[in-house]
C-alpha cells in the first residue's frame, strides 16, 4: 500500500533583528513537535528582511545566529528542511510571476504595508508593497497545506489563497490551497513595558523585549522592571483586560513551566509582585539557558552550520523547482 502523503508546513522568521522570547514561545517551540506528523520547511527569510535597510554584515551575522538558534531550540535538520530563503532562487522567480497575478488594491490594503510605510516614510520602496506576492511564493512553492501564524497574521494566508485561487482558475490545479495553522499551545507574548503590544525586537533598548541570547542577569533585570499594576492583596490572577501586565507574565510563566493559570494564582496567593516577577524571570532564564549555550556552541562550528544551510537549500530547491517549472509551463514560457 502506498504511504499517505504527509501534509506540508512552511514557516519562517526574518533575520531583521534577534529572535525574542516571543519568537520562541509563540512559534519555534511549537514547531519542534510537528516534524513527526508533517513535512516541515523552515526558512530564514532574508529576502523579506531587506524591505527595511539592513547593515549587510549584521544581516549575515543574524542569519547564521538564527539558524543556530533554530537548531538549538530542537529543530532537527534531519527531520526538518532548514534553509536560507535567498539560497533558493525560485522564491524570487515565482514572486515575480505572482506579482503579475496580484491586484494593486489587494496589496495596498495589507496591514503590514501600512505599518511599515508609517515607520519608514523615507523608504517606501516597491518591496514594501509587493512583499505579499513573495510571501505567497514562499508558501506555494512547497505546496504547503498549513502555515503556522498568529491570529494577527492570518491576512498573509488569506491573500496567498486569493492569489492561488486566481492562478488555479486560469491554469488548472497548480497550487495547493494553504490554510492558517494556529497551534492551540501557541502563546502571544506581549511587551514587558507595553503589555498591550506584542513583544517586538524594536523594544530591546527599553527592556520591553527579551532576546533568546540575553544573559541571565539581563533577563532578571528586565523582569524585575516589568509593568504590573497598583493592586495589592490577591494580585496575581489572569484578567487580560484589567491586568494586561500581570496576565502577560502569567502567560510567560505558564509557557515556561507548564503550570495552569489556576496553579499559578494559588502559588502566588498573598505574595507581592516582587516574588512573582522574580519567579517568572528565573523560569525564563532556565528555559533559555540550554538554548543559548547550544547556539553559542554551534556558532563556533561554522563548517557545520554551512553544511546545514547548503543541504537545506538543496532539499528545498528540489521541491521548489518542480513547482516553478510547472508554473513556467502554464504561463507560456519556453522551456530551457
Amino acid at each position: 500500500m502506498e504511504e499517505a502523503r504527509k501534509k506540508v508546513i512552511l514557516s519562517g522568521i526574518k533575520p531583521s533583528g534577534n529572535l525574542t522570547l516571543g519568537s520562541y514561545l509563540g512559534a519555534i517551540k511549537n514547531w519542534v513537535d510537528l516534524a513527526d506528523e508533517y513535512e516541515c520547511y523552515y526558512m530564514l527569510a532574508d529576502l523579506h528582511a531587506i524591505t527595511v535597510r539592513q547593515n549587510p554584515a549584521e544581516l549575515r551575522k543574524r542569519t547564521l545566529s538564527q539558524l543556530a538558534q533554530y537548531i538549538a531550540c530542537g529543530l532537527d535538520p534531519e527531520k526538518n528542511t532548514l534553509f536560507i530563503q535567498s539560497h533558493v532562487p525560485a522564491h524570487a522567480q515565482l514572486g515575480w510571476v505572482l506579482d503579475c497575478y496580484t491586484m494593486f488594491g489587494e496589496l495596498s490594503r495589507m496591514t503590514q504595508f501600512k505599518d511599515k510605510s508609517a515607520k519608514n516614510a523615507d523608504n517606501i520602496n516597491a518591496g514594501l508593497v509587493t512583499y505579499p506576492s513573495l510571501r505567497a511564493a514562499d508558501i506555494l512553492l512547497y505546496q504547503a497545506d498549513l502555515v503556522p501564524v498568529g491570529e494577527d497574521q492570518k491576512q498573509h494566508v488569506e491573500i496567498t489563497r486569493d492569489i492561488a485561487h486566481r492562478f488555479n482558475t486560469l491554469y488548472g490545479d497548480v497550487f495547493t490551497m494553504p490554510e492558517p495553522f494556529i497551534p492551540k499551545t501557541g502563546a502571544r507574548i506581549m511587551s514587558l513595558q507595553n503589555p498591550e503590544n506584542k513583544m517586538s525586537k524594536s523594544e530591546e533598548d527599553n527592556g520591553g523585549c527579551i532576546l533568546m541570547m540575553n544573559k541571565p542577569e539581563d533577563i532578571m533585570r528586565y523582569f524585575k522592571r516589568a509593568v504590573t499594576d497598583s493592586e495589592t492583596g490577591r494580585c496575581v490572577y489572569y484578567d487580560k483586560e484589567k491586568k494586561p501586565g500581570v496576565s502577560n507574565l502569567m502567560q510567560i510563566y505558564a509557557s515556561c513551566t507548564g503550570k495552569s493559570f489556576e496553579t499559578i494564582e494559588a502559588e502566588f496567593d498573598g505574595l507581592g509582585y516582587g516574588a512573582f516577577k522574580t519567579a517568572v524571570g528565573e523560569a525564563v532564564v532556565e528555559t533559555l539557558r540550554p538554548i543559548r549555550e547550544k547556539a553559542e556552541e554551534l556558532l563556533r562550528d561554522k563548517a557545520y552550520l554551512e553544511s546545514i544551510y547548503r543541504d537545506g537549500a538543496a532539499r528545498a530547491s528540489r521541491t521548489a523547482e518542480r513547482t516553478l517549472a510547472k508554473v513556467y509551463r502554464k504561463v507560456g514560457f519556453v522551456q530551457r
